[in-house]
């Protein structure tokens, strides 16, 4: 059974909860494969390649391929490509460029989802600030995860670190979801807005938080492909992700290996053993 609270946000049992760990953890090591595997002469459909094989191999269903029509398992998104950028070999990653890699995986009929934006190379210190800030505001709003917290709590940690550290832009039309037995569920998830908001946290649920920030406007425009999304004036772009559940002790970031305990010290996994 699949309980939901009044606002229709699907609530898990300690027990499945387990389970979504379960799955965030295909996706995290997915993830770190495929940061090691990031270099100079590499295409992002190389990438997709690792990716597929590494979520069979445990077990696990690739759930983006097929996912209202999309082509890949990963989303591989490069420098100006905001987010669903579709991995091909038309092109080689290059010394400088940015990528960003969304990556699902569903198991035993749960699902994880998480992004990371990696460096190709060398790359220019404004990106890598970029990057820095991104990821930094993903962890903000995950701090935010508290039980009787609001969900508007989350867009506003990532709004207000966003802002403290310059002229970014942040897509106000992109977010993240909750997650669970479907991969995009209620409610969706604002990287903007003001706290105290929308519903509480209970324990059970579970989010996706993901910030998307470019390094110049937020404005962004759909590809002929009709799925990827870039800036309008060019400029890169990052993507960061996890996948999150609201527990008495705090988040537990489920597409994290260690749970989030090296942001946010020892967390308890849902089994009572250590994330």
């Amino acid at each position: 059974m699949f309980k939901k609270n009044k606002h229709g946000i699907q609530v898990k049992t300690p027990e499945q909860v387990a389970k979504m760990r379960a799955a965030g953890l295909v996706v995290g090591r997915t993830l770190e494969l495929l940061r090691s595997s990031v270099e100079p002469g590499l295409t992002p459909l190389d990438l997709d390649v690792i990716a597929e094989k590494a979520i069979r191999d445990a077990g696990a269903i690739p759930s983006f391929k097929g996912y209202q029509g999309f082509p890949a398992t990963i989303c591989a998104s490069v420098n100006d490509e905001v987010v669903h950028g579709i991995p091909t070999d038309q092109r080689k990653l290059r010394e400088g460029d940015v990528i960003s890699i969304d990556c699902g995986a569903i198991l035993d009929g749960w699902h994880g989802d998480s992004a990371i934006t990696v460096p190709v190379g060398e790359v220019d210190p404004a990106l890598t600030e970029l990057m820095r800030v991104t990821e930094e505001s993903m962890w903000r709003g995950i701090a935010a995860l508290r039980v009787g917290g609001h969900l508007s709590d989350i867009g506003f940690q990532v709004e207000k670190y966003v802002r403290s550290q310059g002229r970014y832009g942040i897509p106000q039309e992109y977010g993240g979801h909750g997650i669970g037995t479907e991969m995009h569920m209620d409610p969706w998830v604002a990287n903007h807005g003001r706290p105290g908001r929308g519903p509480r946290f209970e324990p059970g649920m579970c989010f996706a938080i993901e910030p998307m920030v470019n390094l110049g406007t937020d404005r962004t425009r759909v590809l002929g492909d009709d799925w990827t999304v870039v800036t309008v004036d060019g400029k890169a772009s990052a993507h960061f992700e996890h996948s999150v559940a609201v527990t008495e002790n705090g988040p537990l970031v489920l597409t994290a290996i260690d749970g989030g305990a090296s942001r946010f010290g020892e967390l308890a996994a849902p089994s009572g053993e250590q994330a």
